[in-house]
């Protein structure tokens, strides 16, 4: 059976600095971390021990691999929800901690938002009169540099990486019609091509099938092969091709039904017709400059489906597997009935009628205000004002957001949400981290994913290994932490 997909985002935030301000991005999202940080009274770094994002999948390292020398000095933390709050590539960027199902996660991302939210009031606090620093969720500057969104996936080192790259691939460039954030215009040129709205913010962005990087020729299927875990046991498939969403929904589904195919590809449970791209590449950005959704992508076959009926062939694949092998793999029965009576929902509304998901996905919210705006002034798609209406859709500060004066359909709690920003998830090993570092952090030293480096005085420091993903949770360590006072008696009942 497929192993539990445990799942996380890694979302680099856009960043505006006020020209007045007279600091770089890099240094305006260092100090909007540390503004942050310094509020908590506590500060435990990032353990560098054990990255490698030159290792690749194909069985083969890049030379100087070693994690880039500018992250081990810009400030790089770990919270008490278990979650990692850092500088990368002059973006501030939030990874939720591991989460076992994709409403969890939904959550914690949530949560990685109103931090953001903090940390720009903090850090304009600090700032002199007239001077400020805005924080967008979004994947692009409308000037061809686009940051990403990335998703994480536990998965059985035992699946061969082909496999994945075959039978992934037609998910990830068809998904784009409910998981898209939407886009005025486009950043790749296209000569002839009238300007367009498009479905996906990172559509443009992408040129190859498969390979390494993430900031340039980037792949619709990367191979980092850097696990956080047992590396004999489990590989950890980071997915670069989404967008940053602001709907639950959209973040949700996204998250859910590509856990389903994962798993399916895991079961080795396929379609009985070979879905497989002719050319994937071409086939994600013309999906994504379709607002009727009547585009086709070719099969390798020769047969071609509009990306909604390859969502259909995908979704019924996933309610037989439901059917037949159960829900374990997405980590909660009732979130994966969830998932895939969302998935039927969305599907059915985006050929009937899209605009009825108005307040459930990110393009269709986007389109209408944008349209609506487009029409009153009669305003063609290149006009510089709809890209500012663009922008202003995924502006964080409360005032300003588009996003937060609509109606869209909540999954969470403004509760959760607030919780989640202090309190780990209680079902990965997340839950270790958390807990040690809001009960011990004077004596941690540093932590990563999969281990907490400890300092009780001793000669040596001591690391805690948590190569298990699915370890370490409130049911595995809670009695532990019962009537524990101090981090030496907290290693002693580890090592009992």
């Amino acid at each position: 059976m497929a192993i539990t997909k445990v799942c996380g985002i890694e979302t680099e935030y856009g960043i505006h600095v006020d020209p007045a301000a007279e600091m770089s991005p890099t240094t305006a999202s260092s100090l909007l971390i540390n503004a942050y940080v310094a509020q908590l009274d506590r500060k435990v770094g990032w353990d560098f021990e054990d990255e490698s994002p030159g290792r690749d999948a194909r069985g083969y390292g890049r030379e100087g691999s070693l994690a880039p020398a500018i992250e081990t000095h810009l400030v790089n933390a770990v919270l008490t929800n278990g979650a990692r709050y850092y500088v990368d590539h002059a973006h501030p960027e939030y990874s939720t901690p591991e989460c076992s199902n994709a409403l969890e996660a939904v959550v914690h991302d949530r949560a990685g938002e109103l931090i953001l939210t903090r940390s720009m009031e903090a850090a304009n606090r600090l700032l002199p009169p007239g001077e400020r620093i805005v924080i967008y969720k979004n994947n692009s500057d409308g000037k061809g540099n686009s940051y990403g969104c990335h998703e994480n996936y536990l998965l059985d080192r035992g699946v061969a990486f082909s496999r994945i790259v075959q039978q992934l691939t037609p998910h990830l460039v068809t998904r784009q019609v409910y998981a898209g954030a939407g886009k005025v215009g486009e950043e790749v040129a296209h000569p002839g091509a009238a300007p367009v709205f498009q479905l996906s913010q990172r559509a443009d962005f992408f040129e190859e099938e498969v390979g390494l990087e993430t900031t340039l020729n980037r792949p619709i299927i990367n191979t980092r092969d850097e696990p956080h875990a047992d590396p004999q046991k489990y590989r950890r498939l980071h997915v670069i091709v989404g967008d940053a969403n602001l709907s639950e929904v959209a973040t949700f589904l996204k998250l859910g039904a590509t856990a389903l195919v994962l798993a399916m590809i895991e079961d080795d449970f396929h379609a009985t017709r070979d879905l497989r791209l002719a050319a994937p590449v071409a086939a994600i950005g013309s999906v994504s400059r379709d607002t009727t959704l009547r585009t086709t992508v070719e099969l390798v076959s020769g047969d071609k489906l509009t990306a909604v009926e390859m969502q259909w062939e995908l979704y019924d694949l996933a309610r037989k597997y439901i059917a037949e092998r159960g829900s374990e793999a997405l980590g909660n029965e009732e979130v994966a009935h969830r998932v895939l009576d969302r998935w039927e929902a969305v599907l059915q509304a985006l050929e009937s009628d899209p605009q009825s998901l108005a307040n459930q996905l990110d393009w269709v919210a986007k389109l209408r205000l944008v349209e609506a705006y487009r029409d009153r002034h009669g305003l063609d798609w290149d006009d510089s004002r709809l890209a500012a209406l663009d922008l202003q859709y995924h502006d964080l500060r409360p005032a300003k957001s588009l996003f937060a004066r609509l109606s869209m359909e909540r999954l969470t709690t403004d509760d959760d949400v607030s919780r989640a920003t202090t309190q780990p998830p209680t079902t990965t090993r997340a839950y270790f981290r958390g807990r040690c570092l809001d009960r011990f952090s004077s004596a941690i030293v540093a932590a990563n994913w999969d281990s907490v480096v400890f300092d009780i005085g001793e000669e040596s420091l001591r690391r805690v290994p948590m190569m298990e993903p699915l370890k370490g949770t409130a049911r595995h360590v809670d009695t532990l932490f019962e009537g524990c006072d101090t981090p030496a008696e907290l290693l002693r009942r580890l090592g009992s």
